[in-house]
């Protein structure tokens, strides 16, 4: 499923209710309208966390937030479509979680006051940090592999990535464009990047 479309739901359960935990029993009396895939449907919130947790990726995603950017809510998207491990916000602690679609309820996120303490939060974990950014020494994400256990850096939207967050990043990549405009938007552009990361390294999702 592409773009905003929702699944409709499923209505109450059929029977007799099964007896698993993870089953939430307000979802089978009611149904399940969430915007879940069918392997979760009428699972508990917490259920699928902990299931998602058994199969989280090696990489984090981490992005500035200087200027309340409208982007983080698509990026947490993102991250929850291709199961990072966390998400990181880092600057401002709120952000809109309007373009999250609610699937920040499934996806761990940590806010972090300053990029050094991002960067050290990183370093303490041997977390390279790979900045996405059509930077002067970038080299191009479509022809190299983004290493296994990385944060995945992105920038604000209109400046991209601060001076700190540069001096932060152990390695820096750029996403080749052919158009007219200078530059893609953050979620865009955390969309291609982790999915350049999942062509890399991940295997078939679940059925």
């Amino acid at each position: 499923m592409t773009g905003d479309q929702l699944e409709v739901g499923v209505g109450p359960w059929a029977g007799d209710p099964p007896a698993d935990p993870r089953y939430d029993p307000q979802l089978l009396a009611e149904g399940d309208r969430r915007n879940v895939v069918d392997r979760y449907r009428y699972w508990r919130r917490e259920a699928v966390v902990a299931d998602l947790d058994l199969r989280r990726h090696d990489f984090h995603v981490a992005i500035e937030n200087w200027q309340h950017d409208l982007n983080i809510g698509t990026v947490v998207r993102n991250a929850n479509a291709f199961l990072a491990a966390e998400v990181h916000i880092v600057g401002r602690r709120r952000w809109n979680r309007r373009g999250a679609m609610v699937t920040d309820r499934y996806q761990h996120v940590r806010h972090h006051e300053t990029i050094e303490e991002f960067a050290a939060w990183a370093g303490d974990r041997d977390l390279p940090v790979v900045g996405i950014d059509n930077l002067p020494g970038s080299r191009p994400l479509e022809t190299t592999s983004l290493p296994r256990r990385c944060a995945l850096l992105f920038g604000q939207e209109g400046p991209g990535l601060s001076e700190a967050a540069r001096s932060a990043c152990d390695q820096l990549f750029s996403i080749a464009q052919y158009g007219s405009t200078r530059s893609i938007n953050a979620g865009v552009a955390s969309g291609i990047a982790m999915h350049a990361w999942i062509r890399a390294h991940a295997g078939p999702p679940p059925a």
